[in-house]
């Protein structure tokens, strides 16, 4: 892997790049054109490596369209998934950019050949839509063919100047970290619009380190929520590949970020037939019942959002929340999404869900969801985040642990609200590696630590209502100064004493005047 400077140049480049091109254009929405040149790169060379096989007499680009044979491209599509010719690849395109006045309309036919190389394949619906977003016919790129050109010219100059090093050299994650720099950069930039759609790399970190604690093997990691799929290649890059056995799953309502997730698993090179990424309402349509029970499972889900809830009567008796013989309420669904998870959930594994504070200490539907998780037995831990982690949001967060092998009727709360656990910055405060740590080390012992963790009886938290707020278990520290009163009233006395010469010195100093 290349060292932090090389990574840090790399970024900044990119960056240079979309700032370059995107002019007036909101930078939210012309990421696409960004991410989507950097994915057609990706895979330019991805398929190029495939063919060449690493034989390094070989070169694919410099092959004639018309020497690759039915069997050949046949055979592509079956290992991976799709297929590219010669001519159609991201360096030869790039070469004639600026000369080439069909640029935009060329890009399209390519984006299009690309996707439909898949048709009636098994890597079809992975495939399907990928360069959906990254329409090279847009006014957003400018009122003229020729302006688009330019716009997208320059967008592939920049791409093609970035050193990402060699595939035999194992940098191929210099693509993935890329990616999310420039989503994790955007999102930083444009508020809610962007940040709702993207989990910090480091909270990503600890979610998925969390939900694969202590497990040597998973069958499949999901994210009912999954955005544009950072939860789930967290997971990956913090355990071996073979851990997770048959890949990555999630659904994802926004088709555009739908799209950058598929990207995502492609540009860290998980190839189609490890994920399947399906696009859809979860809480209505959810995808996947045919593939629960799932070891591990990471979310995000959006905060306190509108759902239809009691409006639809067959709800209460879908199998995911017939359980708790209520529903989440229709202005609040997050209980829903975590009743959701909680039914996908296999026996030995673990759900790690981001959570609004406010679901566990409100009462009504919620409470009743509340009592049905404690009742069984089925919450392991709930951390209070550090404030203002997030994109778009400065509130402290909430992660809610669960688990269907708890082998004692006891709670863990933690307290990772303090100045231990974060580091100040100026947008947003940061999660760092030591701070994950000190995490896991107290989830791990359950142990009590004053102001930091505490794990109580479940008889406990029924006695209190069932209220999960963990700052109704974990008592903040007190940070106010320590008052000596004795040394206090002596500073008193003193003062009062000089109080008082002042004002007989005044006084006297009046009756000199007046003499």
């Amino acid at each position: 892997m290349t060292s932090i400077t090389q990574r840090q140049e790399l970024q900044a480049k990119i960056w240079k790049i979309a700032n370059e091109v995107r002019g007036s254009v909101d930078g939210w929405d012309f990421k696409q054109f960004v991410l989507g040149t950097l994915f057609y790169r990706f895979i330019s060379e991805n398929f190029t490596n495939y063919m060449e096989g690493g034989d390094k007499s070989v070169n694919y680009a410099n092959f004639p369209d018309k020497d690759i044979t039915p069997e050949i491209k046949d055979d592509a599509i079956k290992t991976k998934g799709y297929f590219i010719y010669p001519s159609q690849l991201f360096v030869n395109v790039a070469k004639k950019a600026h000369t080439n006045p069909n640029l935009n309309t060329d890009l399209k036919a390519i984006f299009d050949a690309i996707e439909s190389s898949a048709n009636g394949y098994p890597s079809e619906p992975d495939i399907k839509g990928l360069f959906a977003d990254f329409d090279t016919t847009s006014t957003r790129l400018g009122n003229t063919v020729e302006s688009k050109n330019n716009t997208l010219a320059k967008i592939l100059k920049g791409i093609e100047e970035l050193d990402f090093g060699n595939f035999e050299d194992n940098h191929i994650d210099l693509f993935g970290d890329a990616y999310e720099f420039l989503i994790s950069n955007y999102a930083a930039n444009a508020g809610k619009s962007g940040g709702e759609f993207f989990t910090p790399q480091n909270v990503s970190k600890l979610i998925a380190q969390l939900a694969l604690h202590k497990q040597t093997s998973v069958n499949k990691i999901y994210d009912p929520a999954c955005g544009s799929g950072s939860l789930l290649l967290q997971a990956k890059k913090h355990f071996e590949n073979h851990i997770i056995e048959e890949g990555f799953f999630g659904q994802e309502i926004n088709h555009t970020t739908y799209n950058l997730a598929r990207m995502n698993m492609f540009l860290h090179n998980i190839n189609y037939d490890k994920f399947n990424i399906a696009l859809g309402d979860t809480l209505r349509n959810p995808h996947f019942q045919n593939e629960k029970p799932f070891d591990a499972i990471v979310s995000n889900p959006p905060y306190s959002i509108n759902w239809i809830g009691s409006d639809d009567p067959t709800l209460i008796n879908d199998e995911r929340f017939a359980p708790a013989g209520i529903l989440a309420p229709k202005s609040k669904a997050d209980f829903a999404f975590v009743l959701h998870s909680l039914s996908y959930l296999s026996a030995k594994g673990r759900a790690a869900i981001v959570c609004f504070p406010g679901i566990f200490y409100r009462g009504g539907a919620e409470q009743k969801i509340k009592k049905y998780l404690v009742d069984n037995n089925y919450v392991e831990t709930i951390i209070s985040l550090a404030p203002n982690l997030f994109y778009g949001t400065p509130i402290a967060v909430n992660i809610l642990v669960l688990s269907k092998h708890k082998q004692e009727t006891k709670t863990q709360f933690i307290d990772a609200n303090g100045e231990d656990f974060f580091k100040k910055a100026t947008n947003n405060n940061i999660l760092e590696n030591g701070h994950i740590q000190k995490i896991m080390n107290i989830f791990d012992s359950k142990e009590d630590i004053a102001n930091m963790a505490k794990t109580v009886d479940n008889k406990l938290i029924v006695e209190n209502d069932y209220n999960l707020s963990v700052s109704s278990y974990v008592e903040a520290k007190d940070n106010r100064e320590l008052i000596n009163i004795t040394e206090l009233n002596k500073e008193i006395s003193l003062t009062v004493e000089k109080i008082n010469k002042l004002r007989t010195d005044i006084e006297a100093i009046i009756k000199e005047i007046e003499a």
